[in-house]
């Protein structure tokens, strides 16, 4: 799928972490970049991941800060220690007899930008100051 933007989308089922070495070098010959969604597979085999697009030499984007801090490009996402410093909030609401079908489900409220730039400058890449300026981390 093409959009004005001239960004092609290729979707590709990862199943164990055995296969994400051999569908990352078959994706890499048509794509420019990657973003990984959000899996516990893929936050369990995040070193081979870095790995394995650094090798590739191909800019990606994740959901979770400590990617970027593993060596990779860019994270954006939604900050993890505020999602479980307020399930601890849930955990005590249902401890003092609260049924968990009647409270709210919360969207989260803090996301954060990293951008490595060490990865950036071994990809040949220029970050905008202006992005910089946005980032809650810059690792140089």
């Amino acid at each position: 799928m093409t959009t004005q933007l001239g960004v092609s989308q290729l979707v590709t089922p990862v199943h164990d972490v055995g296969d994400i070495a051999r569908i990352l070098e078959q994706s890499a010959k048509e794509a420019n970049g990657l973003i990984v969604v959000p899996s516990a597979l893929f936050t369990t085999a995040r070193n081979e991941i870095v790995a394995t697009v650094a090798r590739l030499h191909l800019p990606a984007i994740y959901p979770y800060s400590y990617f970027a801090q593993s060596g990779c490009l860019l994270s954006y996402g939604f900050e993890v220690r505020d999602m479980y410093r307020r399930a601890g909030n849930y955990v005590d609401r249902i401890l003092k007899g609260a049924k968990p079908a009647d409270l709210p489900v919360q969207q989260p409220t803090k996301f954060e930008l990293v951008i490595n730039l060490k990865t950036a400058k071994a990809l040949g890449l220029t970050i905008p100051a202006t992005l910089l300026a946005g980032a809650n981390e810059v690792i140089d």
